[in-house]
């Protein structure tokens, strides 16, 4: 215990002379492949602040971890007192995450507005509107509720929201898009216009966007948190619409963004794997037909559509092979504080052994570097 507290006060000493952005991001070929395998991954976990002796500290320091994700309630517990009580504890929980980092974290959050939100009223954050009500106003509206998102979850240490959800009310029955009011439209033009919209609000305070759930989860009938979502006889070609739209306007725009995958099973875009482990969703249709090169993170690999379905050697082997450049581990639906350390391994075998070719890993570390560019590591650094 005395060596790694130590080693996490040479750390916080360290972080007032830490080098910039232009140093820590630095080319894959120098970076060794245990750091660039920490990088893919994001996690959360638990406590509303941390010590020397939290695995997340020790997954941060020890395995380069690329980023956390933030919730307000623990669902495999049940009961709330997660990550979340109050504006001051959770800005000084995100800086003591950056503290201990090398390279700046992703810091997450689900702040969609409406039902879905971390950051609520009860905790001293201000309540925003749901997609479904924003798309039934003006695309200026929306862009000012992302605004108003972006400066909250800047003032905490926030520094990458999974939203805006650009998913089609194709199914207003759906029971995780439609029924929660997570779309802003059944117009898939609608659907562009406001989610690029909400996507500017955020970024005008520095918040990196995540476009969600690709290829399309508006149409679903079932739960992929549950089990295997089968949207092969609902899916069309329009769900994808909002995507091709956003992307493309993108870098005319200078939006910073990342694609989030849906764990969608569609047999005419892939007969054996579900969108988030299938290479013909990701590399086919979202990088070369759609010309998408920016990054791309899966949804909760804790999810039971791939949980349940695959282990966890075989889902990472196959969401990295797919083109997915971070994977995603909630450690909410189930918790295990030795997550990152058990996928960091996966990953150095996969390439030792060659089913996994270290080019596929620089390719995605590159990626998380350059979204990771703009990241405020600490006040008055970058």
């Amino acid at each position: 215990m005395i060596k790694r507290l130590i080693a996490f006060v040479l750390f916080f000493l360290a972080a007032g002379a830490s080098p910039a952005v232009s140093t820590w991001a630095h080319a894959a070929g120098k970076a060794s492949l245990h750091d660039m395998a920490g990088q893919m991954l994001l996690v959360g976990f638990r406590g509303m602040d941390v010590t020397p002796e939290s695995p997340i500290i020790r997954d941060i320091m020890q395995f380069n971890v690329g980023g956390v994700i933030l919730f307000d309630y623990d669902v495999a517990l049940k009961s709330k007192g997660r990550n979340i009580r109050d504006r001051a504890q959770v800005k000084a929980l995100t800086d003591s995450l950056q503290q201990a980092a090398r390279m700046p974290l992703f810091i997450a959050i689900d702040q969609e507005g409406g039902r879905v939100a971390r950051l609520k009223p009860e905790y001293g954050f201000a309540s925003t509107p749901s997609a479904a009500v924003l798309g039934n106003g003006t695309v200026d509206e929306t862009r000012k509720a992302g605004e108003t998102v972006g400066r909250m979850l800047a003032d905490v240490g926030v520094n990458w929201d999974y939203a805006p959800v650009l998913d089609v009310n194709v199914n207003p029955e759906c029971p995780v898009i439609g029924k929660l009011g997570r779309s802003f439209s059944s117009d898939p033009d609608v659907v562009a216009k406001h989610g690029a919209a909400f996507a500017e609000g955020l970024n005008r305070y520095g918040v990196i966007a995540c476009l969600k759930h690709f290829p399309g989860h508006g149409s679903a009938t079932a739960d992929s948190h549950l089990g295997v979502t089968d949207i092969t006889a609902t899916w069309s070609l329009k769900e994808l619409a909002p995507f091709r739209t956003v992307l493309e306007q993108g870098p005319r725009s200078g939006l910073r963004t990342a694609v989030m995958t849906g764990h969608l099973f569609n047999a005419r875009l892939d007969a054996e794997y579900p969108a988030t482990l299938s290479r013909s969703t990701i590399t086919g249709l979202l990088r070369e037909q759609l010309r998408y090169d920016g990054l791309v993170i899966t949804d909760d690999m804790q999810m039971k559509a791939i949980a349940d379905v695959y282990g966890l050697k075989e889902a990472v082997e196959r969401a990295i092979n797919a083109g997915a450049d971070m994977l995603l581990f909630g450690n909410n639906i189930s918790y295990d504080p030795d997550i990152v350390p058990k996928a960091t391994r996966i990953i150095m075998k996969l390439v030792e052994s060659k089913r996994i070719s270290r080019q596929r890993v620089e390719r995605s570390y590159q990626r998380i570097q350059a979204l990771k560019a703009g990241i405020r590591k600490r006040d008055g650094q970058k």
